[in-house]
Formats: C-alpha cells, sequence, structure tokens
C-alpha cells in the first residue's frame, strides 16, 4: 500500500531479459533500511525487492513480469530511464496523497502540456478501460504519483482530463521530465474500483 507521494528519483542502470525483466535501479535510499523482499512502487508499479547492495552507488535490484511490461507505459523499464519511487506505507505514517495499490489500470498519454503561472497544465488521454473511473476533483495515480483531476471531457468512448502540476511536483517526480506524447501509468482510485465491481454484480443478479 502506497500514498501516491514519490520519495525519491531513481534510475534503472541495467536492464536483462531472461524470461523476466531484471531491472536494477539506483537509488538514494538507504539500502540498510530496505529489506529484501520489501515493496517499492516504481512509477506506480509494485515491485518486490529481490537484492540489493551499496556499491558503486546504492541499488536493488527487481523482476517485471512479462505481464507487468505489457500493461505499463512502453519504454519504461529500459536502461537509462528514470522512476518515481515510493517505499511501501508503515504503520502511523502520514498520508498526504490518496490509497494507492501499485497495480496500473491503464495507460495514458500526454495530449499537450500548458503553462499557467507558474505551474503546467498537462492534458491526458486514456482508454475506456479508465474513462468511468476518472471524476472531477477526484484522485488518480500518473506514474506513481497521487493527483487531482482538474476536469473530465468524454471523447468517443475515451476519456481526456487535465492536471495540474506544481513546480515542486515536476521538480520531486518524472513528470517534469516528461512531453507531448509521451505515456504515463494511471492508477484509477481504489474506492471507483470497487464500486465499479458491486454495480457490475447487481447488474448480473438483476
Amino acid at each position: 500500500m502506497f500514498t501516491g507521494i514519490v520519495t525519491d528519483i531513481g534510475q534503472i542502470i541495467s536492464a536483462t531479459q531472461k524470461g523476466d525483466r531484471h531491472i536494477r535501479i539506483a537509488t538514494a535510499y538507504a539500502m540498510d533500511e530496505v529489506p529484501v523482499g520489501s515493496s517499492i512502487a516504481c512509477s506506480g508499479v509494485c515491485l518486490t525487492v529481490v537484492d540489493k547492495g551499496t556499491s558503486p552507488k546504492n541499488w536493488f535490484d527487481v523482476t517485471v513480469s512479462g505481464e507487468s511490461v505489457s500493461r505499463t507505459a512502453p519504454g519504461r523499464w529500459e536502461e537509462g530511464q528514470k522512476l518515481n519511487l515510493e517505499r511501501a506505507l508503515k504503520m502511523g505514517d502520514e498520508l498526504g496523497g490518496h490509497i494507492v495499490t501499485g497495480h496500473v489500470d491503464g495507460v495514458g498519454k500526454v495530449l499537450s502540456i500548458t503553462p499557467e503561472g507558474d505551474s503546467q497544465n498537462f492534458l491526458i488521454e486514456a482508454g475506456p478501460e479508465v474513462a468511468p473511473h476518472i471524476a472531477e476533483k477526484g484522485s488518480v495515480s500518473l506514474d506513481g504519483v497521487s493527483l487531482t483531476v482538474n476536469e473530465v471531457q468524454d471523447v468517443d468512448g475515451k476519456v481526456r482530463f487535465f492536471i495540474n502540476i506544481i513546480p515542486h511536483t515536476a521538480e520531486k517526480t518524472t513528470l517534469g521530465l516528461l512531453s507531448a506524447g509521451d505515456f504515463v501509468n494511471i492508477e484509477i482510485d481504489i474506492l471507483s474500483r470497487y464500486l465499479a465491481r458491486m454495480n457490475a454484480l447487481e447488474n448480473v443478479s438483476a
């Protein structure tokens, strides 16, 4: 379980394909505080630490299954890519964002980025699997970052929505590196996921 508050930007320093994809990520996290077997959200994807080390810099290894690769932003698991990192929530931690599970529901495309004061207004487009779950003033996770939806537009079964990125968020996450045409991992609000399931069951029984 996570909150969508990024605490480090890691970088993939090696990526090999042996059955699944095996990734090594450089990080500023103190490795003596990161147990093997613990969970870290990597740009919105909950992954398990399978190895770790401190030379020549702090790093940890994760395994990314073919399922995860197919359901996340294209090119995300290549060497050199930067990732938003968040360690799993502990009892007593501040819930500064919203409840994030680390399970990607869809991939969105950045259609435009428009300056608005000191901030940037992102227009994101996503498919029909995400569309019913995006609500104005609701929460959404983009690449593991907890954000508030400002405006929603429904277009031919897809959804377009606006997100405001303040300078602090742009600096402390990889969202500040995005350009129009780039892709992002989307996780819908967990409450919407359960409501959708309840509604589906009610329709079946009816």
